[in-house]
């Protein structure tokens, strides 16, 4: 799920300067990167229904959002559009648990599997936490590599805005290390599970 908000600053040239359009590399700039990480919610349910052979699952929400602030330099032929700076929110804001309405809330069982499920919600926030670097490298490097577009009537400036935010999306860089950490909660959340031997569940049927 992607949101973005999007600002311009407008910044006119002294009068009497002629540039050619094709000089709008000139005005690229080198982007500011601000990442932050959303706050988070949880909230515990118990489906209507039991669940197949599960006795809980989280349901995590993840979000990449962008905020990109661009430069509009007025030039003799239009107006060049250039990347100022991003500011990221890339991370988890809501987690759903599933818990068996087998399980009556705060029994013994029932706190069991929350306990474990805990246990996952804690493997998806590190994933975060340890990516968090070359995630910030990742949009610094879109970002920077974004030239500046050319448009020649002031009415096309939010659409060329909306291209860079589509090209800034659409980088290699940002695609592989979403794809990380995709990777990566995979990974962590099979440990949780592998580590599980399912005692603290079993000795409350004991």
């Amino acid at each position: 799920m992607k949101f973005y908000r999007i600002l311009y600053l407008l910044v006119v040239c002294i009068p009497g300067v002629a540039v050619a359009y094709d000089d709008c590399l000139s005005y690229k700039l080198n982007p500011r990167i601000v990442l932050e990480t959303p706050a988070w919610s949880k909230e515990v349910v118990q489906p209507l229904r039991q669940m197949d052979l599960w006795h809980g699952n989280v349901v995590a929400t993840m979000v990449d959002n962008y905020d990109i602030v661009a430069d509009i330099t007025n030039i003799e032929d239009g107006y060049c559009v250039a990347l100022k700076s991003v500011d990221a929110s890339v991370g988890y804001t809501d987690f759903l648990v599933q818990i068996d309405i087998r399980h009556k809330p705060n029994t013994c069982s029932y706190n069991a599997i929350l306990a474990h499920e805990d246990e996952h919600i804690r493997a998806y926030l590190s994933v975060i936490d340890d990516y968090k670097k070359e995630l910030q490298d990742s949009v610094y490097s879109a970002a920077n590599s974004i030239t500046p577009i050319f448009v020649r009537r002031a009415e096309d400036i939010d659409y060329a805005i909306s291209e860079l935010n589509a090209e800034l999306q659409a980088h290699p860089d940002l695609i592989l290390i979403k794809q990380k950490i995709k990777a990566a909660e995979e990974i962590r959340n099979k440990r949780v599970d592998q580590h599980d031997t399912g005692e603290s569940l079993r000795k409350c049927f004991q």
